[in-house]
């Protein structure tokens, strides 16, 4: 009985951390809402370091397993992602720049193929379906037509936006596991 005591506490407490995290998340996603740039220079530079530090890492599994017929194949890969690393991080505007009209021309095509293909099939999510490629289309012309300048915030906002719902759900998610769990434990179990 006290070994279901401790853990119904600690499953209480694990979900009340996802609610501390989702928080933390929520702060930074209003706050890069605010500062757009900030933010989407800082995406870069983390990318920057993400790419530079996962190509070390993987030269040295490459040289761990130099014997392997695939450690030149490791070796290219690490190479490459070390210098993609050094670019991003010598040229985070630039980088930004070819992001950013990267995005747009996913928007355009992707907007572009669900619209035709909503008219074509005309299936049960017809409407939804028109809707969603109107707005990607218009979210692509919209960010290319400001385009080099929407390299500035699109990144950063986009960036925002994630940590903003992703901290949202992880506070739902904590909030709903400590609910189940006080709902679940039995009545002397239950946490204060």
């Amino acid at each position: 009985m006290a070994d279901t005591t401790q853990d119904v506490k600690k499953l209480s407490r694990s979900f009340a951390r996802l609610v501390v995290l989702g928080a933390i998340l929520v702060i930074g996603g209003v706050v890069g809402l605010i500062y757009t740039g900030v933010a989407t220079l800082t995406s870069m530079l983390l990318f920057g370091w993400l790419l530079l530090i996962g190509g070390v890492v993987g030269l040295l599994n490459a040289v761990q397993w130099r014997k392997s017929n695939y450690f030149w194949l490791g070796v290219v890969v690490a190479a490459l992602n070390i210098a993609a690393g050094v670019v991003v991080l010598r040229h985070p505007e630039g980088t930004a720049q070819t992001l950013t009209m990267f995005a747009a021309l996913l928007f355009l095509t992707g907007g572009l193929f669900r619209l035709v293909g909503s008219v074509v099939v005309r299936g049960p999510q017809f409407g939804w379906t028109l809707v969603q490629g109107a707005f990607g289309l218009l979210l692509g012309i919209l960010v290319l037509v400001d385009w080099p300048e929407s390299s500035r915030y699109v990144l950063g906002v986009f960036f925002s936006l994630a940590l903003l719902f992703d901290g949202l759900g992880l506070i739902a998610i904590g909030i709903g596991g400590r609910q189940v769990v006080s709902m679940v434990a039995e009545p002397e179990n239950r946490p204060e």
